[in-house]
């Protein structure tokens, strides 16, 4: 699709790019279109999005004018903003993301802030070991680590990419040296000889194949497959994580899963005829969803 040149002019201030582009993206029906243009403008300029509002009567270079039309071109092909900008925000930190991991999710915060209530805070003399499996981006382990220091984490990936991304966002927001990472299928990394945890967390991929086609183009064209295709049923990882969990979990230890918004009844049925953990709790999220699955080891 090729953007109209007249109006990405050098005369053009940042008021006027942003009156210009917030109308481009309404008739292309991108979501947020004002703020989707201002993050976007920020971006271009190094600058805060607050910056913007006092710089209103300031002219672009050529140069940020090019920048930011080439912006402007992808996110109207439906790349998500996450990528252009290659930053996220998530439970207070930033994260890179790539096409490599799944955008953290709001929705994923009820993940973390149910792992923050299960773990103890300040030094401990037994310390909690905790595993995220399918980590991603790191957005959930890293977020915990950061909150409960002094405890001891491991996260695990099948993507070997996901994983250098996950330690690139540990080593950016200062846990660098708090986390193990191990590139693996689920618990494949880890002996269940060895290594006990007391806390495992997952977002795991729970999205039904035959409906990975009528997810939004930014979900559906951009973000990793793997990340999202839970099998036939979108059930698929969320059965074997909790088959093989209680093999890795210490005595009273928690299994905490998130899932899709109407597969609360399917994942407490394969709980009960698990037989190897007390009944299932569920948490919902903002909109009322049952979100996360959280299963204590008999």
């Amino acid at each position: 699709m090729q953007i109209p040149s007249s109006p990405i002019d050098p005369h053009w201030t940042i008021l006027k790019i942003l009156q210009w582009t917030t109308a481009y993206f309404k008739t292309h029906h991108i979501d947020s279109p004002r703020l989707t243009a201002e993050i976007l403008l920020a971006h271009t300029l190094n600058a805060e999005r607050i910056d913007l509002y006092t710089r209103f009567d300031q002219p672009l270079t050529k140069d940020e004018l090019a920048i930011f039309k080439a912006l402007i071109k992808r996110r109207i092909q439906r790349e998500p903003v996450a990528y252009i900008t290659g930053i996220r925000e998530f439970w207070g930190l930033e994260f890179n993301v790539t096409p490599d991991v799944l955008i953290p999710r709001p929705e994923t915060e009820f993940l973390v802030e149910a792992a923050l209530q299960r773990i103890p805070t300040g030094a401990s003399s037994f310390p909690f070991q905790v595993l995220d499996v399918g980590t991603g981006s790191g957005a959930v382990i890293v977020s915990i680590a950061v909150n409960r220091p002094g405890h001891g984490y491991f996260a695990s990936d099948i993507s070997v990419n996901a994983i250098h991304q996950a330690a690139k966002n540990a080593h950016s927001n200062g846990v660098g040296g708090a986390i193990h990472f191990c590139a693996g299928m689920l618990f494949s990394p880890f002996s269940e000889n060895a290594l006990k945890f007391d806390l495992i967390l997952s977002n795991p991929p729970y999205i039904a194949a035959p409906d990975l086609g009528a997810l939004e183009p930014e979900v559906r064209n951009f973000e990793p497959g793997l990340a999202l295709d839970g099998g036939p049923d979108g059930m698929g990882i969320i059965r074997e994580m909790i088959a093989s969990a209680p093999q890795y979990m210490n005595h009273d230890a928690t299994l905490m899963i998130e899932i899709g918004f109407d597969q609360k009844d399917r994942v407490e049925q394969i709980i009960n005829d698990d037989g190897r953990y007390r009944p299932v709790e569920f948490i919902k999220d903002y909109a009322e969803h049952h979100r996360v699955a959280v299963m204590h080891k008999k």
